[in-house]
């Protein structure tokens, strides 16, 4: 851990993060868990059998899990893997540049996300570095090829299929994909393993390899806040009904963290549990996040599900075990009624206390596609409310009364 950064999280290293994270954009998928996995392995596999470098079959790889970090709609998935190309396939490239180009470790990914669904015959007219395009273009491949094998993932057929996606690469080389790189793809494609590293149980034993090698990257504590922050916007882009929820939440934490006289280290991580607390709802269907009535029961099942994902994405992560939990908890009741784990007042801790209180007092008083958010006194009103029930820690809720101005203040960010 560096001197300079007293309060980095032990352990919290970057692959360690992305690998966990390339997880909550596979949840987009609903249904199928492993897209970015995938197209990062075929990627790694086409530069490997040239004896390119272990550093650059690293970046591919972690591109390849990255590449769609634009992209938190269940519905732009779906064109995603089921359309060869489709009309606004550039809008997730743009979102996805512009959540990298400013987070320094990952930063050279920016340029070859932006660029990733562009044809090949239109990147070679572009100023770009070389190396940049064709980056971008053999992830354009491998996707594709991905989206072609998709319908054939579930019945274990795919091996009957794959003359068939080599032919249709082929056909696109010059136009769609770099020569160059269909070449490399079709080469390293021959051999059936490079099909059967796509198989659940090879994909994690290849993550598994590919976890152990090159340096670690400790992130300090602005580096961490700032990758997720970058996820907080995956997640509150998803809806327009959650857009800036999260970081009003972490906030709102912080804030409360530190009226309870927490040590700045904890207020930090409160700070980034509240970023990520949401995470598991990229895989709730848009449909259902934005449904502006009454969720029926197998709706609401779904939605319940999300915050037991978010332990599922963050618990993996060394130095995250609390982080995870207090993340996890944040539909937990002080009566135990709570979901998902129905735990115990006891086994509440004041941390995943305060996350419940500020997103609950958060989500009162955002402002919803479906209406305006509330004004402080019935805010407050309705906090007491549920004090009244026993759902929410009466203490907290006091103290985030006894400053109401800055409690909205902090859980309304402006913009």
């Amino acid at each position: 851990m560096s001197t300079h950064h007293p309060h980095a999280l032990l352990g919290a290293d970057l692959r360690s993060v992305i690998y966990a994270l390339s997880d909550a954009l596979d949840l987009v998928g609903i249904d199928d868990l492993a897209h970015g996995k995938r197209v990062g392995i075929m990627a790694a596999e086409c530069l490997r059998s040239q004896g390119v470098s272990d550093e650059e079959t690293r970046f591919i790889f972690d591109l390849g899990l990255l590449h769609d970090i634009g992209v938190s709609s269940t519905v732009t998935h779906g064109h995603l893997v089921k359309e060869f190309d489709w009309e606004s396939s550039q809008k997730h490239c743009l979102t996805g540049y512009e959540l990298l180009r400013d987070f320094a470790p990952l930063a050279d990914m920016a340029q070859p996300v932006r660029l990733h669904h562009t044809h090949w015959a239109d990147l070679v007219q572009r100023d770009h570095d070389r190396q940049v395009l064709l980056q971008a273009n053999l992830i354009y491949l491998v996707d594709r090829v991905d989206a072609l094998s998709a319908p054939h993932y579930a019945d274990g057929s795919l091996l009957m299929h794959t003359e068939r996606i080599r032919g249709e690469i082929s056909a696109r080389s010059g136009s769609f994909f770099a020569p160059e790189l269909v070449d490399l793809f079709l080469e390293a494609s021959r051999s059936e393993s490079f099909w059967l590293n796509l198989e659940p149980r090879s994909i994690q034993t290849y993550l598994n390899d590919m976890r152990t090698r090159g340096r670690r990257h400790v992130m300090n504590i602005g580096e961490l806040k700032q990758l997720a922050t970058i996820f907080s916007r995956i997640v509150d882009a998803k809806s327009p009904f959650t857009a800036e929820h999260s970081l009003g939440v972490a906030r709102l934490a912080r804030w409360l963290g530190e009226r309870c006289d927490l040590p700045v280290a904890r207020c930090e991580q409160l700070e980034i549990a509240g970023l990520l607390h949401d995470i598991g709802k990229l895989r709730v269907p848009d449909e259902i996040l934005d449904k502006p009535a009454k969720l029926d029961e197998r709706e609401r099942k779904v939605m319940n599900a999300h915050s037991f994902e978010t332990y599922q994405i963050l618990k993996p992560i060394p130095g995250f075990d609390e982080i995870a939990l207090w993340a996890a908890y944040h539909h937990e009741s002080p009566g135990g009624d709570g979901y998902p784990f129905r735990v115990s007042a006891e086994r509440l801790c004041l941390e995943a206390r305060i996350l419940r209180v500020a997103d609950i007092f958060q989500a009162m008083a955002q402002d919803r596609p479906y209406r305006t958010g509330l004004p402080a006194e019935k805010v407050a009103a309705f906090m007491q409310e549920l004090v009244d029930q026993g759902r929410v820690d009466a203490d907290l809720v006091a103290l985030t009364l006894a400053d109401l101005p800055a409690a909205m203040a902090a859980a309304k960010p402006a913009g």
